[in-house]
């Protein structure tokens, strides 16, 4: 995402997946790689990340840190810093709502980016969230 005097622009989105069936070394190595080229294309000057949120399902929890902890190391990496946020203030930054449903979030998103659709697949619209958060928030 741009965000340059004042106004917000999608350049791009989606989401890296890898085979369920591949070893978990595998898939994250693949993330890795991929999220690298992803950083070599856009040039990001910042992030912003969703903060894990523990559900009920702690062995799927789990899974998400670890890749959420190998983006973390890819974007040290390259010295571009991270804004992470609470579920909730995504909410609130992009509804205006912090109990606000997913699906007002990924109709906020669409209207503030001017997208015609809503973006797919749903984790797109969730990031998206949090970059439209970050543009907003003082560095």
């Amino acid at each position: 995402m741009d965000y340059t005097s004042g106004k917000l622009r999608c350049v791009d989105h989606g989401c890296i997946e890898t085979k369920a069936n591949s070893p978990r070394g595998e898939r994250l190595l693949y993330i890795y790689n991929s999220f690298i080229e992803v950083l070599e294309t856009c040039q990001p000057m910042e992030s912003a990340m969703e903060n894990l949120y523990f559900g009920k399902n702690i062995s799927s929890a789990m899974v998400v840190a670890e890749a959420r902890g190998v983006l973390l190391l890819a974007l040290a990496s390259r010295g571009i810093p991270v804004l992470e946020l609470t579920p909730n203030a995504i909410k609130q930054g992009v509804v205006g709502v912090s109990r606000a449903d997913k699906s007002q979030v990924q109709e906020m998103v669409r209207l503030l980016l001017g997208l015609a659709e809503i973006p797919k697949p749903e984790h797109a619209a969730d990031a998206l969230g949090a970059a439209i958060c970050a543009a907003h928030t003082p560095a």
